[in-house]
């Protein structure tokens, strides 16, 4: 008797094993993309989707559906609230999701701490600030010397906008400019024309989408700032790091609040109440999907940038201890904003 009860409970075993196992096959995962078809962010699901649906145990149809606007909030709300727990649909989340819902920003109605995290494709964002050499910048003691510097960025509040009015506070810029309603590549034309003098940007776009600006010295390069703190880029480690001009522990957790913002990439969460099963099978394939060497290349791609990937549990925790006091989130806000910089 004994015997067959233990047979029974091994049946038993295996069967629920496969049945968990082979759970997503001829089914299909929707991918909630929290960004805008045919931009960068995009792409950047585009190149996740193939993989993923070879990860995945039983190879399920992924599709993709766009849930744009408020900067990543309507989706994410989305996804936290609308959702069926049930494993089929991931959020594939904008970068701004983790920050504006730490921030507590208007409009959300998620709370960052309930996701669950299955990581992300990149996670470094190493920034910098550079000038034209024809303005003869070149030292920190002409650069703040100049008056009224004209930064060039997208929008108040865009990533690249905040990293130039940082940039402007940490290294005390004399009354900065800040010009902003180009896009990405605009910025470029209205630096090399003329309309303004300086830009923040990803030290790897400016790099790969004009190298001749770094080898022929055709920009001064001035500061960067390391994301995440302490990794060297490695044809920049010469510039000065910007805490290196922070004055205040303020204004170093408000750099460790800016670093975790940044490093958060393009989250990929689902929503609260997803069977442990479940999210065990979807981690371990975006793990699998992450050191695939076919990713690698098909990421450098379609992106035409290089992945950086963290994986579920490193991203749960940079989530979970980043900075999150009242007093360097107002600071931010105010360096978020358009109004002039804040005193130091």
């Amino acid at each position: 008797m004994l015997r067959y009860l233990a047979l029974a409970m091994i049946l038993t075993i295996t069967d629920t094993g496969y049945a968990q196992s082979n759970f997503y096959e001829g089914k299909t995962i929707t991918l909630v993309a929290m960004t805008a078809a045919g931009g960068s962010g995009d792409l950047r699901i585009k190149a996740v989707v193939p993989f993923l649906r070879k990860h995945v145990p039983g190879n399920p149809n992924v599709v993709m559906e766009y849930i744009d606007g408020g900067g990543g909030r309507k989706g994410a709300n989305h996804i936290y609230s609308n959702v069926k727990p049930d494993g089929l649909t991931i959020g594939a989340g904008s970068g701004a999701i983790v920050p504006l819902g730490v921030m507590r920003e208007q409009g959300v109605s998620y709370d960052v701490d309930k996701f669950i995290y299955l990581g992300t494709p990149e996670h470094e964002a190493h920034t910098i600030i550079y000038t034209r050499a024809d303005l003869g910048l070149d030292t920190l003691d002409k650069l703040r010397a100049r008056p009224g510097i004209r930064i060039g960025g997208q929008n108040v509040g865009h990533t690249s906008y905040v990293g130039g009015r940082m940039f402007a506070y940490f290294m005390d810029f004399k009354e900065p400019k800040f010009v902003v309603g180009y896009s990405s590549t605009e910025v470029d034309v209205a630096l090399m024309g003329g309309e303004v003098d300086a830009r923040a940007n990803a030290a790897i776009s400016a790099l790969r989408r004009n190298p001749d600006w770094f080898d022929k010295k055709i920009m001064n390069f001035h500061a960067i700032m390391e994301i995440p703190k302490g990794l060297k880029h490695p044809r920049l480690a010469h510039l000065p790091e910007v805490e290196s001009f922070a004055k205040t522990d303020r204004e170093r957790r408000l750099l460790a609040m800016w670093r975790a913002f940044r490093g958060v990439g393009s989250p990929y969460v689902l929503p609260p109440g997803t069977p442990k099963d479940r999210v065990a099978i979807l981690q371990e394939a975006m793990n699998r999907t992450f050191k695939d060497p076919e990713f690698t290349k098909y990421f450098r791609k379609l992106v035409d940038d290089e992945p950086s990937p963290l994986g579920a549990a490193d991203l749960g925790r940079l989530i979970r201890e980043m900075p999150r006091d009242a007093e360097v989130q107002d600071l931010l806000r105010k360096l978020s904003g358009a109004d002039p910089l804040p005193p130091r």
